[in-house]
């Protein structure tokens, strides 16, 4: 029994102490762009939001869409994940789902009302 309690607190203290919310920022065409949390991403379904300014001005009239993806290894597929983003209260909305840990890469793309393409890359530690 002992042991067991143990393993729990051990566990609860790697995964909830030393997790952190995701917050990344990024310069694209002149564009200041913020990708982040609002909660301790983990596998499976997580919010994510993101922020678009010019000039220091939110943009609020641009198609926010994202890819997350994990490389294929030994003994494990390819895994990718694609969503849009809605615009709620002045921040673009999405769903990702992580279907495991680990280091998943992301493009970020917003299209601007010049039609536009901008693509963001980075990653992200789930």
């Amino acid at each position: 029994m002992k042991k067991i309690i143990l393993a729990f607190v051990v566990m609860f203290s790697t995964v909830f102490l030393n997790a952190d919310m995701i917050s990344q920022n990024g310069l694209k065409d002149g564009y200041e762009v913020k990708l982040y949390t609002k909660n301790t991403p983990i596998s499976g379904n997580n919010d994510f939001y993101v922020t678009i300014k010019k000039d220091e001005n939110k943009v609020e009239n641009v198609k926010v869409k994202i890819k997350v993806f994990m490389p294929a290894m030994p003994g494990m597929p390819f895994m990718e994940y694609k969503t849009k983003a809605k615009l709620v209260d002045g921040e673009y909305k999405m769903m990702i789902n992580f279907s495991m840990g680990g280091t998943w890469q992301y493009h970020l793309k917003f299209k601007t009302s010049d039609d536009v393409i901008h693509t963001v890359r980075g990653s992200v530690n789930i």
